[in-house]
């Protein structure tokens, strides 16, 4: 699986940590769809954590589509508001 972190880098990422991202966006979901305004940013930046220390670099001259475009990591509470909810941005 191809991660975009959106004004970042790309990321590869084994078909294995799908779950784990899941998980993971499945509380920033919550978070957005709760209107939990202080658990968001910790939500989302687990989830950028866990993609930038998990996944391998993709290089700039390497040219792939990517599966999942997430939104830039100072993505404010109301913008994240359009993206995830319901099933979010991942596909399961």
């Amino acid at each position: 699986m191809i991660v975009r972190i959106s004004g970042e880098d790309q990321y590869e990422l084994p078909g294995d940590d799908l779950d784990r991202i899941n998980q993971l966006e499945n509380v920033v979901v919550a978070a957005v769809e709760g209107g939990d305004r202080d658990a968001f940013p910790g939500a989302y930046a687990a989830l950028l954590d866990f993609v930038r220390s998990e996944g391998t670099l993709v290089g700039d001259d390497d040219l792939k589509g990517s599966d999942v475009i997430l939104p830039p990591s100072d993505l404010s509470f109301d913008e994240a508001g359009r993206d995830f909810t319901g099933d979010g941005l991942i596909p399961d």
